[in-house]
Formats: structure tokens, C-alpha cells, sequence
């Protein structure tokens, strides 16, 4: 199934949401004209690599920041492509509700909290981790307790015939959670392999949306129910 847009229009033009695209969009193009053994390097100082965090390992750079820096790396154009489709489609009704500045913050704590909860779940893993997969679940997450009855535009391809149906938010967020948590456990104990997807990166990012989401809106800003 391929989303292609929601039913609820945004007031405000979401500035922030273009703005990430945008500097992950650079960010990825940068890496990808790097020479192979030169973009290696760059995920190994800037991604998020648990084992390293966990042992206080700061020769090379400020391990830290890599919490943040991690967001912004993609390793091909579909990880990039789909993290970025799902900013666009999900983030600029969220950025309606808490405005530009307030969403740049909420974004990065989501993506944080995401990284924290993927140390924490493989405090062994040397390989850095990349993506905005666990900010863009914040978002979701968000999404999924503010906008729980709007409808998600989504094409199912049947052999040659496309088909589009609309899915409340509630069941297309809902299940997309629920497979992170499947293949999160199953990873967890052993049944499957991660397939080098931090799976309980987005679990945690999206329930770190839900529960924070409300503390980031402005009670003042007019907004579409659907």
C-alpha cells in the first residue's frame, strides 16, 4: 500500500516540514557524490552507534550529538524517499497545530527519544544508525491521537489495476505501529533478524509522539476537524 495524501488541509504553509525535507534532501546528496570509503567514515562519525554511546567513547568527535546528526543521513534514495513522504504527508498538519518553531523541537525530541530507545534495545550494536524513520514516527504518532477519523488517500496495486481507497488514520497508523511492534519483538527474541531496520526505534518514536504531542501545541491556533 502506497499513502498518497490525507483529508485534512493545513491553514499555515509548513515551512518547518520543507525545511527538514530540504536539509535531509542536501544532506543525502552530499553523501552520495562522497567516495565510498569517505561516505563510510561520515556515517561512522555522525550515525548513532549504540555500543559506543553506551561505553563513553568520545575519541573522534562528540558521540552526542550523533542523537541529532543520525536524523539527517540516508543510506539510499528509497530510505530517503520514504522517510521523506511520510514528513510531507503527516508533518504539515502537525506544524499547523504547534507552529514552525514549536515542531522543529518536537521533531527532534521524537528523534532523540527514538535514538535512546534503539541504544537501549541493542546496547551492543556497532553499526551507526541512520535515518529520520524514528523522528518521522513521532510524528505519526502525533498524527495518529490528533487526527485519529481522518481519511489516508492510499493506493493498492492489484496485479495492473490500481486501487484507492481511503483508511482512517486510526487503522493505517494504528497497523503500521502494531507491525513495528511485531517485528521489533521478533527481532528482540531471536525469531527474525532486524534486517538492518531499528524497528524499536520507530516504536519508541511514535509512542514518544502520542504521549508528548500535547505539550507542544498552541491552544490559541484555529484548526480542521474532519
Amino acid at each position: 500500500m502506497i499513502p498518497l495524501r490525507d483529508t485534512i488541509p493545513s491553514r499555515h504553509p509548513p515551512f518547518m516540514t520543507i525545511s527538514m525535507i530540504a536539509a535531509c534532501t542536501v544532506a543525502f546528496l552530499y553523501t552520495v557524490n562522497l567516495p565510498p570509503a569517505a561516505a563510510n567514515r561520515l556515517f561512522l562519525s555522525y550515525g548513532l552507534i549504540p555500543a559506543r554511546v553506551l561505553t563513553m567513547d568520545f575519541t573522534g568527535g562528540m558521540r552526542f550529538l550523533s542523537f541529532f546528526s543520525s536524523m539527517f543521513l540516508h543510506g539510499n534514495w528509497g530510505h530517503l524517499l520514504s522517510n521523506m513522504w511520510a514528513l510531507w504527508l503527516f508533518g504539515d498538519n502537525i506544524e499547523d497545530r504547534m507552529g514552525s518553531f514549536r515542531f522543529l523541537l518536537f521533531y527532534l525530541a521524537g528523534g532523540a527519544a527514538a535514538g535512546l530507545v534503539h541504544v537501549f534495545t541493542n546496547p551492543l550494536e556497532t553499526a551507526p544508525a541512520i535515518g529520520a524513520s524514528g523522528a518521522v514516527a513521532g510524528v505519526m504518532g502525533a498524527y495518529f491521537l490528533l487526527y485519529p477519523t481522518a481519511r489516508i488517500v492510499t493506493l493498492v496495486p492489484i496485479f495492473f489495476f490500481p486501487l484507492f481507497i481511503r483508511i482512517p488514520a486510526f487503522f493505517y497508523l494504528g497497523g503500521w505501529f502494531l507491525l513495528q511492534l511485531i517485528q521489533g519483538t521478533a527481532a528482540f527474541l531471536g525469531v527474525s533478524s532486524a534486517g538492518g531496520i531499528a524497528w524499536w526505534a520507530h516504536v519508541g518514536g511514535f509512542v514518544t509522539g502520542m504521549f508528548v504531542v500535547r505539550r507542544f501545541l498552541l491552544r490559541s491556533r484555529r484548526f480542521y476537524q474532519n
